[in-house]
């Protein structure tokens, strides 16, 4: 089955909306649960696709789950969990899968990582960074049918390890190995985005010892084991972004609620180089235009603005298309820079189908020409969640039905994102169609 957004646009979206969690906190929290035999329980778990996955791995596993969606909230207990390499398999087309790793191995010392591990085709992703950091904390790995299989002895050993870039599920891993390694283990060009931050808030309430989160020098100390809790996630700087960004582009006033403004300066910004004030109040965030989006100047003569993506503390690469999407409704020119993949701007192409001018100058970066009349079209996502989510934002920009096909990987991060957004006034539903042969 094929799943695409049908989108009425031109209708200006107004009102309040609660942000779900972060997909990228709640999977790394999800894996670092076997970690532990004590209970654990979570609040604000979302309801998206990797999620049931990671506890459909779970109960295959024997492991106690209690979920309940509507309250957000799950409990886990993996007391009596089993897992044998060679008959249980992970799940495939999820990249967070790797992440079930550091537990299994700590465990059962044994592990498996599947062939076809991806995520969004966001570009190349390899997994050599995971597999290097397995090694150095004393994994042994070979190649079996279907996947690499890893074994480890008694104890993880403690290592030092500086990586060749700031990769945050690299990062995360690291952590999982070393929070029960024999003695201190240290990371440097460590991930420091909101959600690794959270996630080692996480696995602290568990009993880990981490210092140095939210910088990019890591040093844990392992303990002998690590205890259970409850914990509450906070809400998805990524989806406060793109309801902001939403009520900006539509010429409407959304109000998001945003308990973490201290992450925001760079994003602020970055939304002021469209003509968007963001304003942060009492727990909630909105964005202001006054008239029409457009570019502001720079006062270098014969430059381009530019918004460059990279890892944190830059402007995330998983928001650029959000700020695409903006460039091209905007009038002016704006540079996007994507620092990070390969072929990551490749997608842009589609935003002609909508009359839109954006011009692909290397796999890495592209030039909006913004600000000319748009059409309603049909349009074709490739399966990255935000390039999915910014062409859903100029289809609701234009007066006229679109199409956003193969819409669906929005549900892998953003439960319910088509009833939230008609909550504020879009006109969106979900169309499911059977695939070609």
């Amino acid at each position: 089955m094929s799943s695409h957004l049908i989108v009425h646009g031109g209708a200006p979206l107004k009102g309040r909306v609660t942000p779900s969690a972060n997909k990228n906190a709640v999977l790394p929290v999800l894996c670092a649960t076997l970690l532990t035999r004590e209970p654990v329980r979570l609040r604000g778990v979302p309801d998206i696709t990797d999620v049931r996955k990671i506890l459909d791995v779970f109960r295959s596993l024997g492991s106690s789950v209690s979920v309940d969606f509507e309250s957000g909230i799950l409990d886990l207990h993996h007391r009596d969990t089993r897992f044998d390499p060679v008959q249980d398999r992970l799940p495939e087309e999820m990249r967070s899968s790797i992440m079930l790793v550091p537990g299994l191995l700590a465990r059962f010392g044994a592990a498996r990582i599947e062939d076809d591990v991806k995520g969004c085709t966001l570009g190349a992703r390899e997994i050599d960074p995971h597999v290097e950091v397995f090694e150095r904390f004393g994994a042994q790995v070979e190649r079996g049918g279907h996947g690499l299989l890893l074994r480890a002895g008694a104890a993880l050993r403690p290592n030092h390890h500086w990586t060749d870039y700031a990769s945050v599920t690299t990062t995360e891993n690291f952590v999982l190995c070393a929070a029960l390694a024999d003695g201190t283990s240290t990371l440097m060009n460590a991930a420091s985005e909101p959600h690794v931050q959270e996630f080692c808030q996480f696995m602290a309430m568990l009993g880990a010892r981490i210092e140095g989160a939210g910088t990019s020098r890591l040093a844990i100390h392992g303990v002998r084991e690590l205890g259970g809790g409850e914990f509450s996630f906070t809400e998805d700087f990524h989806e406060v972004v793109t309801f902001l960004a939403l009520g900006a582009i539509t010429g409407g006033d959304v109000r998001v609620k945003n308990s973490r403004p201290d992450q925001f300066p760079l994003i602020d910004r970055t939304f002021a180089k469209f003509g968007v004030r963001v304003l942060h109040d009492d727990g909630w965030s909105r964005a202001v235009v006054d008239g029409k989006l457009k570019v502001k100047e720079p006062f270098t003569p014969n430059i381009l603005p530019k918004v460059e993506a990279a890892p944190w503390p830059y402007l995330p690469v998983d928001l650029l298309p959000i700020f695409v999407a903006l460039g091209v409704k905007a009038e002016g020119s704006v540079m996007f820079w994507n620092k990070v993949y390969d072929g990551g701007m490749c997608w842009t192409t589609e935003l002609a189908k909508f009359g839109a001018h954006a011009f692909q100058s290397d796999p890495h970066r592209t030039v909006t020409f913004g600000g000319k009349p748009l059409a309603p079209a049909e349009v074709e996502s490739p399966y990255i969640i935000r390039v999915a989510i910014a062409l859903l934002m100029v289809a609701a920009s234009i007066p006229g039905k679109s199409v956003i096909r193969n819409a669906a990987p929005v549900r892998r991060a953003h439960p319910r994102f088509a009833e939230n957004i008609t909550r504020l006034g879009a006109q969106v539903e979900w169309v499911e169609t059977c695939a070609k042969p």
